[in-house]
């Protein structure tokens, strides 16, 4: 059983096994030290529980943000992504029309801008 902290640059080479192995064995330890505290050990489990909670929400964390890189790079060129890996963003922005869709002309504008175009008038300058 590990009580150091756990550094978080540690864990991003690792492969999912081993984050799991080492999320399962963290969550042993943490019990126990639950159970020594009920008991009736040190105070200084309290920080060692501190600690180990803290390790423990590292490990998920890296294990999140892989599996979440992984599925950026299968719905990469997808027509659709799912809602959780698309841009936040505000609401309105994303309801408002694609720059596609905001440049098509239908075919009644083609015709009323080729038959009526916009005027120039040649105005004097006075002096």
């Amino acid at each position: 059983m590990s009580t150091t902290k756990i550094k978080t640059a540690q864990l991003w080479g690792r492969n999912k096994d081993d984050l799991k192995k080492q999320l399962v064995d963290l969550k042993q330890e943490l019990a126990t030290l639950r159970t020594q505290k009920v008991a009736g050990g040190n105070n200084s489990k309290l920080t060692k529980i501190h600690d180990l909670r803290k390790s423990i929400a590292r490990v998920l964390t890296v294990i999140n943000a892989t599996q979440r890189s992984q599925l950026r790079l299968f719905y990469k060129n997808k027509k659709y992504l799912p809602l959780d890996l698309r841009p936040k963003k505000t609401r309105a922005m994303r309801r408002r029309l694609t720059k596609h869709e905001a440049t098509i002309v239908s075919e009644k504008q083609k015709k009323r801008q080729m038959h009526f175009p916009q005027r120039k008038y040649a105005v004097k300058a006075e002096a």
